[in-house]
């Protein structure tokens, strides 16, 4: 029932913006994502990629430059917040750490490889991401942490809220692709994705997107070292960086 509700209500207020717009301005791509879980607990469908890229040869492409935004990814209470965002090529995300100690950041994964070593409370360091793909971003010194940082080479896209609701705001029209991606939630079909889409003046609703939680288990990950993380011992807080294999307290 809610999410027939938030589909209907998509459906109803992209009408009335439709409705208000000038011909040929660009519209919103709206949609509700649905995720099928075989886990318990509370539901929670947000923090899902959504983007749209031109098709080759068609409006978009080559005449809508990419924006190149810049973000905070704040390391606090020995987290990420947020935990996940998306970013056009070319954008820079800065990495400030609110805590009271160190924090190394570091990604070694597809889209972009990097080590900001260690640095302390107060300050901050940040990254240009510059090749499309998935950023896995961890912490080497505090294990829990982690961040994802979804790099796209489009203008358009979006990250569903809670419920599975997204908005793709200023799509001219024309043919698209759409893709998706969460690190846990699957199309129900492998082949679904990339789905074709074709969007109209007054944009367009692409309604219900079912996606199922996959049984895959995500393995712990190594320390930029590739090796697996050591508990800290309680001692005073390092002032420098550590060379490889040791442990730096918290």
């Amino acid at each position: 029932m809610r999410v027939a509700t938030a589909v209907l209500t998509c459906l109803i207020l992209g009408s009335i913006a439709a409705a208000s717009r000038p011909p040929g301005e660009p519209a919103a791509v709206t949609g509700v994502v649905s995720v099928f879980r075989k886990s318990k607990g509370a539901v929670d469908n947000g923090e899902i990629a959504i983007w749209l890229k031109p098709e080759a040869g068609r409006s978009g492409r080559s005449s809508t430059p990419l924006p190149r935004v810049r973000l905070k990814i704040t390391q606090r209470n020995k987290r990420f917040e947020p935990g996940m965002v998306v970013v056009p090529v070319g954008s820079t995300i800065d990495f400030p750490n609110l805590d009271p100690f160190f924090h190394n950041v570091f990604s070694m994964f597809d889209g972009k490889r990097f080590d900001l070593g260690l640095y302390e409370a107060g300050s901050s360091r940040g990254v240009a991401f510059t090749t499309p793909g998935v950023c896995y971003i961890f912490c080497n010194i505090h294990p829990d942490m982690s961040a994802i940082v979804v790099v796209v080479d489009t203008p358009y896209y979006g990250v569903t809220n809670r419920a599975g609701e997204f908005a793709i705001p200023n799509v001219p029209s024309g043919r698209y692709e759409l893709f998706l991606w969460h690190e846990r939630y699957k199309p129900e079909g492998p082949k679904d994705f990339p789905r074709d889409l074709s969007v109209p003046e007054g944009g367009a609703s692409v309604g219900v997107i079912r996606l199922v939680e996959s049984d895959e288990v995500i393995a712990p990950h190594k320390n930029k070292y590739g090796r697996d993380y050591t508990p800290a011992p309680v001692s005073p807080v390092y002032k420098g960086e550590q060379p490889a294999g040791s442990v730096i307290p918290r």
